[in-house]
């Protein structure tokens, strides 16, 4: 066996095993606490509410295990047990130019593994959502979001895919620094397009029409110095229950949005609340910062995937005899996130930072107390578990567990 393949093979089964620890430690630590309310949220949220969350958290738990050995199985098909070769080996027979076979490798395999997801979404959606009565969709509307996201991925994502392909093979030595420009460009550009010209083809936008929040929304702005294209409401209760508000865009197209969903259960004041903590996140510059990590850890793939495409070893390794730059595309996109599952504590560690960042920011713009209402309805309507498992929590949760973050904010 070969070297690469027996350490790719090890850190595969050491991932799978932590996540399985993780995941055995969040559910039992949920089930321990279903039957009694954090004293701390005890007034706030009722016993009914606390175990809908658990049993929803767990049963989400239990179908994530049945994912990750699918997910697992089919890694180990594309390339060990030799499925992107066979792949590649049918569309040789087409003798096609090597630009076009690349593209029609890529996103064959891009199709197949589409298609193998589609059970789990249509179970996540219409089985798991619905029993605890998040899903608002229906098939129709499911298959209509599922053929407008192969459309673009068929105007946007074929020409992309050529463009680095081409790149990989004819820019010389250095094509990893220019893929990495136009990929950069490609971010920016999807950023600043995606809540004009894409969102829109999958959700309604409307203009906030509540004069009153309107009124308090557009003074929170100006104290805060934020220009955007406006806030608008987005019709969410069309596919789920559940609430959310964000920010999107940038430059001239940066756009507030709140969910229907999320007005309906929060008053006045926790929606000044909310929005104060979401324009923490743009005067701290947490997504100025994300986007140049972003960008920095994208420039060293790059670069070390132009190292592994020279490298003989990567492909036999890896289930692929043939030395092609698309093959090496896909092979890096396999193996990649197998060996980055272990930093990602890390990026978790950064994301709760700039969410404590974000409240204290809220904290001298707006009532903490009504964040505080606020995230606990968020809690409530969301079915998130209020008590999760500190490991666990370590190494995914991009928020602070509930308790946490509200003894921080109630904190002078």
């Amino acid at each position: 066996m070969h070297t690469f393949t027996l350490i790719f093979l090890t850190v595969l089964a050491a991932s799978i095993a932590t996540r399985l620890w993780l995941s055995q430690r969040q559910a039992s630590h949920i089930m321990a606490h279903r039957d009694r309310v954090p004293e701390a949220f005890a007034e706030k949220i009722p016993l009914a509410d606390h175990q809908k969350a658990a049993d929803y958290s767990t049963t989400k738990i239990r179908f994530g295990r049945i994912s990750l050995a699918w997910e697992s199985a089919w890694l180990l098909i594309w390339t060990l047990g030799g499925g992107l070769a066979l792949i590649d080996a049918q569309w040789q027979t087409l003798e096609l130019s090597p630009l076009w076979t690349g593209i029609a490798v890529i996103l064959s395999v891009m199709i197949i593994m589409s298609l193998l997801e589609i059970p789990f979404s249509l179970y996540s959606t219409f089985v798991i959502e619905e029993r605890f009565g998040f899903n608002k969709t229906t098939l129709r509307i499911w298959f209509s979001d599922m053929l407008k996201s192969a459309m673009l991925m068929a105007i946007i994502g074929i020409p992309l895919i050529a463009v680095i392909l081409w790149l990989m093979n004819q820019a010389g030595e250095f094509w990893w620094l220019y893929a990495w420009g136009v990929w950069t460009g490609f971010t920016l550009f999807m950023i600043w397009a995606y809540p004009a010209f894409i969102a829109p083809l999958f959700n309604k936008f409307s203009a906030l029409e509540d004069e009153s929040l309107k009124a308090r929304i557009d003074a929170l702005l100006q104290r805060c110095g934020f220009k955007s294209k406006g806030v608008f409401v987005v019709d969410g209760s069309r596919r789920s229950a559940h609430g959310n508000a964000y920010f999107t865009g940038f430059g001239s197209n940066k756009r507030i949005v709140f969910y229907d969903t999320l007005l309906e259960s929060l008053d006045e004041n926790e929606v000044e609340a909310v929005l104060a903590h979401e324009l923490g996140h743009f005067k701290r510059n947490h997504i100025k910062k994300s986007m140049l990590l972003s960008i920095l850890m994208t420039l060293a793939g790059f670069a070390l995937l132009a190292w592994l495409m020279k490298s003989p070893w990567f492909y036999s390794a890896m289930g692929v005899e043939n030395m092609t730059t698309y093959n090496a595309l896909l092979l890096f996109m396999f193996v990649l996130p197998v060996f980055t599952y272990f930093i990602s504590p890390l990026f978790s560690a950064l994301s709760r930072k700039h969410e404590f960042e974000a409240d204290d920011f809220a904290k001298e713009q707006a009532d903490y107390r009504a964040l505080v209402s606020a995230l606990v309805n968020m809690y409530r309507e969301n079915a998130s578990t209020l008590t999760p498992d500190p490991i666990h929590s370590m190494f995914y949760d991009s928020h602070p567990p509930a308790s946490i973050r509200i003894n921080h904010l109630e904190a002078n």
